[in-house]
């Protein structure tokens, strides 16, 4: 087991963040492209292409931009451009906003390290928690969040989560609690080999079987997993909603993120 021992402030964990999960990280299922300015992703699958790192200037950010909207435009793919508070120039959102793409909602980066993690997250989960690996009962655990966020479209996820766990099964971990013989809450976490960082995703629990623990077994399950793995951090992009309870597990507050999407696909 890997044993640390320095311990590291918000932001030392934040340029450690840019470095491995924006500048240098790569996926399987896309093609990484570096400019002197961004980092792209583009889909291998045709699902989502995005910019995950950019450096801009006050005097070339709109030439930048208008040459990455003509580079998607001419894919006729849309792109997420996933903007930082601390990116530059600090009215990057604006200038996007001013080309077309849709801001979206702020999330805040929240990491914990888990060599400081709380005793609690390192013991047995209160409730019990079921590993998902068969691909087929993807759909079932998403009935989750399908209940719990009504009218978002889990397709592409559901196609994602799937392909994942029945190709790279070493990346992906999925959970459920089960109980009354339904999934009552589901979570996953994805492994990024190279890194000192895991990412936790979904966490949605039907209203029913809240104030149980369920959130907090999720998260110890995951958390033990990634620690055993010989990851450090634990990364989350957190709503309003869910920050004060991740905060209370002992996530710190790096910055805040927004996603910025602008829609470029040809339509019939």
């Amino acid at each position: 087991m890997i044993i640390w021992v320095i311990e590291m402030n918000s932001k030392q964990i934040l340029e450690l963040y840019d470095q491995q999960m924006r500048r240098e990280i790569t996926y399987p299922t896309t093609r990484r492209e570096e400019t002197p300015y961004v980092v792209r992703h583009i889909s291998l699958e045709g699902i989502q292409n995005f910019v995950l790192y950019s450096s801009l200037s006050e005097s070339n950010a709109d030439d930048i931009i208008r040459g990455e909207i003509a580079y998607f435009e001419k894919l006729g793919r849309d792109v997420e451009w996933k903007v930082y508070n601390h990116d530059t120039p600090a009215n990057l959102k604006a200038r996007l906003a001013k080309y077309g793409f849709e801001v979206g909602e702020a999330e805040a980066l929240m990491a914990l390290d888990i060599e400081n993690a709380p005793a609690f997250l390192l013991q047995s989960p209160k409730v019990p928690v079921r590993r998902i690996t068969d691909p087929a009962q993807v759909d079932e655990i998403l009935s989750v969040q399908r209940k719990v966020w009504a009218g978002e479209d889990y397709s592409d996820l559901g196609h994602q989560l799937k392909t994942d766990l029945q190709d790279r099964p070493e990346i992906l971990s999925v959970y459920a609690v089960i109980m009354d013989g339904i999934p009552v809450s589901s979570a996953w976490i994805y492994y990024h080999p190279g890194t000192q960082f895991a990412d936790l995703w979904g966490g949605a629990t039907l209203p029913a079987y809240r104030g149980r623990g369920v959130y907090s077994s999720l998260l110890a399950a995951r958390t033990q997993e990634a620690r055993q793995r010989g990851f450090r951090f634990l990364t989350i992009d957190a709503s309003p909603m869910s920050r004060p309870i991740v905060t209370k597990h002992g996530f710190m507050f790096l910055d805040h993120t927004y996603p910025c999407l602008l829609r470029l696909s040809k339509t019939e």
